[in-house]
């Protein structure tokens, strides 16, 4: 590395739906037993005294259909990718879906209501107020179909179908957001003004925006890397169980936070193991400023020159106002420790670790990970107790700055795990893939210079000893099979706020056919990096998740408690009887520089976990 240095997104293309977005029949009606409603301009009106055209589901669902294959859906029994013969029909809570169409245009809002005499009891709708009489018949044009009078208890909105539970501790979702402005394909319009919807349809609105994010991201990484790319569609439902089945593995409750960038507004979005989907707006951070906000922190805390300083401070703590404070309640409502993000373009090499709230890290709060996208994490749990590691790297390179502590540092993690290590000349991409063959390793860790620089993928790489490897042929390697379940790349520099740099640094866990990615958003120093790669191994020998360990390296590096004292680096490391104790000696280069404090985040806020935390 010398480790020591001295077009957002666009959320808005609308789907592509040859007739306009709106089906027409025929195979575009709700049926059941009953009376069928008809469809007109995508809105469902219910013959009047009849019994209502479905019941709702307990689930929200937009699928997405191209050709005769179901490509994005929600409910439980359709499987992504399936084939629709006809129709296809669910005959427990919903109704017949239509042949070879673009976007099913289910109701957008389920409402309940209980109509006794003429009093309406209870409404979701936004504009309809409990108690209110019903004269004739209600309609709203806007979004509504046509409810009868008196003896109707379900009426719904073209959209998305759905009446979920509450999240625990009520309703929290806030939506100030203009009606439809800026909003990804297919999200509902949310009523301004400020004021918070009722829970439900909060939850049901959130859900249907969060596939709508989720797709989009899914699509520009597609865009990004090209024929490699797969996209496995989400359903909330298997996210949900996904989390809750991580929770009782681990004892560690995650919890996914989109960050949507929109010109005049932040949009944070929540997904939590209990299924709640919660929405907040910030509209005090419009993309402008926030990227703006994101660029002096990045630099302020990167710049080796004020490694003494807590000039970085000021813009961490608006940060974190921004981007954590809206969702901090729901947080600590439902015990989550361990958060992933899904980030907007201009801040996916944002050292999340370091924002700071007045008193804490974020990192002293949660773990943290960086995902592109849920549906591009492998989101199996596996424990690595006992798991071992093939360790190669380089210190010594003909065109680039040397590495001095690489020796050391693969010392240290092959004296900590089992394992193997591979220096200088062993460290080519022959040996590699010989290496990884015969052994199945399931964490490869690479010291080594890496760079994800603009342009295509194959302008990233990785320094070999004698060739770079290119991020595009990193799948060629076939780490997917048997699956590789940590790599780690300790020498790692990321452009600033350039996307297509940040489609490959987030996506590269995904790219590599690997779970989980351990690397640096810039060059750390030397001594920097053989601290927390050392102290990084010891924590995971005990740490349920990756990202714990990550979590508690860098704490114990924020409160001194690995430092290099004495020419030699201590901290909490249990070398084996060859190296006993807690000391592992350093180069001669880094020994002459005396002791060194690493407590600074220019020293470990860097290392992100990319991809599965878990």
């Amino acid at each position: 590395m010398s480790r020591d240095p001295a077009n957002t997104e666009n959320p808005n293309s609308p789907p592509n739906n040859s007739n306009g977005g709106n089906p027409q029949t025929p195979g575009n009606s709700f049926q059941n037993n009953s009376a069928s409603p008809t469809v007109l301009n995508g809105n469902i009106s219910a013959p009047n005294n009849s019994q209502p055209p479905m019941s709702p589901p307990g689930m929200v669902d937009t699928i997405r259909v191209q050709g005769n294959r179901i490509q994005n859906s929600l409910l439980p029994n359709i499987q992504p990718n399936s084939q629709m013969n006809g129709q296809l029909i669910s005959h427990n809570n919903f109704g017949l879906i239509p042949h070879n169409i673009q976007i099913l245009s289910l109701p957008r809002i389920v409402d309940n209501k209980s109509a006794q005499v003429n009093i309406l009891q209870n409404s979701m709708l936004p504009k309809i107020q409990p108690n209110s009489r019903m004269e004739g018949q209600l309609s709203s044009k806007s979004q509504s179909g046509v409810p009868p009078n008196n003896n109707i208890q379900v009426i719904g909105d073209p959209g998305i179908v759905g009446n979920p539970p509450q999240p625990r501790g009520g309703n929290t979702t806030e939506m100030r957001g203009r009606s439809g402005e800026n909003l990804p394909p297919g999200a509902p319009n949310i009523p301004s003004g400020g004021a918070n919807p009722p829970g439900n349809l909060a939850t049901v609105s959130n859900v249907n925006y969060l596939l709508s994010v989720e797709q989009n991201r899914a699509d520009r990484y597609s865009a990004y890397f090209g024929d490699s790319f797969t996209n496995q569609p989400i359903a909330a439902e298997n996210l949900r169980e996904s989390l809750s089945k991580i929770a009782s593995q681990t004892g560690k409750r995650s919890a996914i936070i989109y960050v949507n960038l929109l010109s005049d507004r932040l949009e944070l979005l929540l997904f939590t193991p209990d299924g709640a989907a919660i929405r907040k707006t910030v509209p005090q951070a419009d993309r402008t400023s926030l990227l703006t906000l994101a660029k002096e922190f990045r630099q302020e805390i990167s710049n080796p020159r004020k490694r003494n300083t807590t000039s970085y401070k000021e813009s961490a703590q608006k940060l974190y106002d921004r981007l954590i404070a809206p969702l901090e309640a729901d947080l600590q409502s439902q015990d989550i420790n361990t958060l992933l993000f899904s980030l907007d373009t201009g801040l996916r090499s944002l050292p999340l670790a370091a924002l700071y709230d007045g008193k804490k890290f974020l990192v002293e709060k949660y773990s943290l990970a960086q995902i592109p996208t849920i549906s591009l994490t492998d989101t199996r749990y596996k424990s690595l107790q006992n798991a071992s590691v093939l360790a190669m790297g380089a210190a010594q390179f003909t065109k680039l700055s040397p590495l001095p502590a690489v020796p050391v540092e693969l010392a240290n993690i092959v004296d900590l795990w089992r394992g193997k290590s591979f220096l200088n000349e062993q460290f080519t991409l022959n040996n590699l893939k010989s290496q990884r063959n015969q052994r199945h390793d399931q964490i490869i860790h690479l010291a080594t210079h890496s760079e994800f620089q603009p342009g295509a993928a194959s302008d990233s790489y990785i320094q070999l000893w004698d060739t770079k490897l290119q991020l595009n042929q990193l799948r060629q390697l076939g780490w997917n099979n048997p699956p590789v379940e940590l790599l780690v790349l300790s020498a790692c520099r990321t452009a600033l706020g350039d996307e297509q740099t940040e489609l490959g640094f987030a996506g590269f866990a995904f790219q590599a056919g690997v779970k989980s990615v351990l690397a640096s958003l810039w060059y750390v120093s030397d001594e920097g990096t053989l601290a927390l790669m050392s102290e990084f191994y010891q924590q995971l020998k005990t740490a349920p998740i990756k990202a714990e360990a990550l979590r508690q390296a860098q704490i114990a590096m924020l409160r001194g408690d690995v430092r290099i004292e004495q020419g030699v680096l201590r901290g909490s490391f249990a070398f084996s009887s060859k190296r006993a104790g807690s000391e592992a000696p350093i180069s001669p280069e880094l020994a002459s520089m005396g002791d060194r404090n690493l407590a600074h985040p220019y020293y470990w806020a860097a290392f992100t976990m990319i991809g599965s935390p878990w």
